[in-house]
Formats: structure tokens, sequence, C-alpha cells
């Protein structure tokens, strides 16, 4: 007999490692570990609704037949690693060796690849692309740019396809997903489960365990079996699609969702398979319930973002999360663990991130994001903040959205220009610099927004290696156009207010 090993980002049915192995023989192996809980300091519901998941996936496992050894957090013989419960449970069985998928992270292919016993890996074929297809895309290109990569996908899956063109004529309806915020959302949010015996169980002693970490278990709604994630789906579709499109970059002081799916960690820990999920979100266009606008983003961000991130993750290796083009070395300030601040954009998508292990894309790509390379932060540091922080965030995914779409640290790979913005683009999206103590028109003086005095702060100082990119040549001449005093005064206010920062001082 094998040892079968699931992770717990590998809770599907049609796992590889699952069909290519004989459950009347064969033995299951899932483990909750210190290891995985605490490479990063993981917020306590990714970790609640981690082992919820993965206790479910079990029972659902051996009520089809399956024998699964599974290790509880607090059983005495837990070895605390993967592998050593791979080695703890081979000796158990007499096992002739292990068989898995391949993990989303460079950290456990590695640890997996030096184990004392027999193991085979399988590829992890629940995406659309498999590694040899993206490289084959991506070779001789100059610049590996996601859009061209999404059209072959919705070739390959024929999604909102009109024979060989694009449904509508065109192929990508971003410029009408740019709406400000709404007045007023007419969406209830995502569906909320109440906790049963199982997941109580979990959250008591996630509680117990990890109260040190940033966030807590309290008011816990997420879905933890494939059952709830489609009710959740659905639930989605039908009240939150068809403005979803519109509003998909707005931002609200009092509302944390606004038409968001909130469906990327039942995505990414399997509970749904991205492709059925876009064949559902296509047929709402295709009945009249959702416009293409809204429907056509969502599967670009499932089959072409999703899909193209992880082909930068795994083509460029296990060096991408140390990248630091930028040379950015100041540590991770305090308010992202919550220390105060009078940034308000700041202070709400932190404590939204802190209370519900989310935020939504513009909240981390362009408030957490667009600061922290703003103000020149370590990108390993803040790359290791946002995968502890989101209950949707595994290493594949979430490392080529920070190294490379947010904190530029890979040198241009994934983004052909920083997405750095002045506090403008958060006052045209949210209504956040209303409640702000800072005023987002002031450009200098006491009161100015820091992303104002930031945003010049950055392009000066790295003028060397971005005056020749086409797209910011703009910027440039905007601040060359300034009178001398004003620029060094710009340049003066916001040093000050780094300073002020890196003391400490609540800013």
């Amino acid at each position: 007999m094998r040892l079968v090993l699931v992770l717990g980002d590998q809770l599907s049915s049609n796992l590889s490692a699952l069909r290519k192995t004989d459950k009347a023989n064969d033995v299951v192996v899932m483990a909750e570990v210190m290891e995985e809980a605490t490479y990063v300091p993981h917020h306590p519901k990714k970790i609640a609704f981690t082992f919820a998941a993965m206790r479910k996936f079990a029972r659902k496992l051996r009520d089809d037949g399956w024998k699964v050894a599974y290790t509880k957090w607090d059983e005495p013989d837990n070895s605390g690693s993967i592998t050593g419960e791979l080695i703890r449970r081979a000796s158990e069985h007499e096992a002739a060796g292990v068989v898995y998928t391949e993990p989303g992270e460079w950290r456990l292919i590695e640890a997996l690849g030096d184990l004392p016993i027999k193991a085979h890996q399988l590829p992890d074929d629940r995406f659309i692309a498999s590694h040899d297809e993206f490289d084959a895309w991506a070779e001789g290109r100059k610049q590996l740019r996601m859009e061209y990569f999404y059209r072959d996908m919705r070739r390959k899956t024929g999604l909102l396809m009109d024979g060989d063109q694009p449904e509508g004529g065109k192929w990508n309806y971003d410029h009408d997903n740019r709406k400000p915020a709404p007045d007023q959302v007419d969406y209830s949010g995502p569906m909320q489960f109440t906790p049963d015996d199982t997941v109580q169980e979990v959250l008591e002693l996630v509680a117990d365990r990890f109260a040190d970490n940033f966030g807590n278990v309290e008011n816990f709604w997420f879905a933890t079996d494939q059952t709830q994630a489609r009710r959740h789906l659905t639930h989605w579709i039908k009240g939150g699609l068809p403005k979803f499109g519109d509003f998909q970059d707005a931002m609200l002081n009092d509302n944390r969702f606004l038409y968001h799916a909130i469906i990327g960690l039942y995505i990414n820990a399997g509970l749904l398979d991205p492709l059925e999920v876009c064949q559902q979100v296509e047929q709402a266009y295709l009945d009249g319930d959702a416009p293409l606008n809204a429907v056509e983003g969502f599967i670009r961000q499932i089959i072409g973002w999703r899909e193209y991130v992880r082909g930068i993750y795994f083509r460029e290796g296990p060096d991408y999360n140390s990248r630091n083009a930028l040379d950015h070395t100041r540590n991770l300030p305090a308010v992202y663990w919550g220390g105060e601040t009078k940034m308000n954009c700041m202070a709400k998508s932190v404590a939204q991130t802190r209370d519900e292990a989310y935020a939504h894309h513009i909240q981390r790509l362009m408030v957490t994001g667009n600061f922290a390379l703003l103000a020149g932060v370590d990108p390993v540091q803040v790359h290791e903040w946002y995968l502890a922080v989101y209950a949707d965030a595994y290493e594949w995914v979430e490392a080529p959205n920070v190294i490379g779409m947010s904190q530029f640290a890979d040198g241009g790979i994934i983004a052909s220009k920083p997405y750095i913005s002045s506090g403008n683009y958060i006052h045209k999206m949210s209504d956040y610099c209303g409640s702000c103590a800072y005023k987002v028109k002031d450009k200098t003086g006491p009161d100015a927004c820091p992303f104002n005095l930031l945003y010049w702060h950055f392009l000066d100082r790295h003028r060397e290696r971005f005056k020749g990119n086409p797209r910011m040549g703009n910027m440039y001449r905007v601040w060359d156009r300034m009178d001398e005093k004003r620029r060094d005064k710009v340049l003066k206010e916001a040093q000050d207010w780094l300073d002020r920062l890196d003391a400490g001082t609540a800013v």
C-alpha cells in the first residue's frame, strides 16, 4: 500500500493524487501541523478555515470509502511537520511510498523532495494551464503581459467566445469597470454560515493556541465544505455579480464587501473548481442575468490573472520571493499590525484585514500595497505580511501579486510600471478621504495627504530607473515643470514624514 498526501489547499475530490491511487488499499494522510501553521503568523481565521475544511474533507473521504490517517493539532504523537507525519505514517502502515500532488509553495516542494521514503509527485491539474503550457507561451516573449495569455485561456476554455471571436467583439471590458464608490449597495454581501460542531471545536482550539496572532476568530462565517461554498457562489451570482464589474474597484468606509465574490479562499483551498465557477458565471450572462462587463471582468480574474501569476511563480523559481529590484529596506510600519495612524484609508483597510482576513484587490494594491511601495518598505516583509493576514493567501498566488504586481520588486516581469498613485486615486474610488485627518487636496503643508508627498518622493529617488519608461514620462514632465522651491519643499516634507514614521510616531 501507499500513502496519499492531501494538503490543506488540496481539498478537491478530483485531486490527481486521489485519482491515481487506490482507495481499497492506499491510505490518505492529512495533518494539522505546527510548521504549516507558523512559518508566517497566519491570521487565526485563516488557520480556523483551513483546519475546519480539512476535517470536513477527511470525513467526506471516509464516507466515500477511503482510509484516512488524520492528525489533529493537539494529538500527542503529532510530529509538527508534513514530512514528519508522512514518515510516521509510513512506519505505522508499512507503506511502500507516498503519492502527492504538487504543492503550491517551493518550500514544501523542496521538503517533500528530500523525503527518506519513495515519493512520487503528480501535477496539480486543477489549473487550466500546465507549467509546460505556460512556459511555451512565455518562451521568446520580451514582455509577459497577462492580457495575451488571458486570450489564449479564453480560446482554450471556450468561455465567452463566439466562434473564434470574443463575445461582444472585445476581449476586455475593464474600461467599464472603474466606477467610483456608489451612494449605497443593494447587495447583502457574502453568504455567512453559523459554525457547526466541527467548526466550533476548531475555533476554540485556534482561539486558545493562536491568541497572539494578528486578528481573531470572532464572528467566523466562512464556508468550510464544498456544499456551503457552492451555496455561497449561487448567492453571489444572483445578488452580487450583476454590479460586480461596475464597482469592483470601489471602496467604502461602512461596507467591506460591496459586490465582491469573496470566493478566492474557496477556490484556492479546493472547495470550488475554478472552471466550473467560471462556467456558472458565464451562464448568468447567457441567461440575461448579468452584464458582459461584470462577467468578463470576473472570468478574467480567474482564468487570466490567477492562472498567469501561478505560471510566473513556478517559472521564476524559489528565489522569486526574495527579489528587491528597487532596493527598498524600510521595516514594515506598525500600522500594518494595527498601529495607530491618522490615514483613514490605511486604518480602514488594515482594520478590515484584522477583522475579516479579507480585503479586496484595490485595497491590497492601491492602499496597503501602494503605501508600502511609496514608503520604500522591504518587499520581503510586505510579502510575508500579505501571506500571513489573508485567508485566500497561498504563496503561488500571493507572492507574484505582491513581489511583482504590488511592489515591483521583480523589476518589471509582471508590471510594466510601478502601481503607484497620489491620494487622488483613493479619493476618486472611495469615501475614505472625507473622514481623514489629512486633506487629499493639500499637496504640501502639515495636513497634506502622505500619498501626495510620497508619490513625488518615490519618483524622484527612482528617477534613473524609470525616467525612460514610456508610461511614466508624463509624470516626470509634470515634476520637472514644478518650481524648484516647490519640489524641494515636497521632498523635505516627504522625508520628514518618513522620519517620523521610522521613529514610531503615529502618522
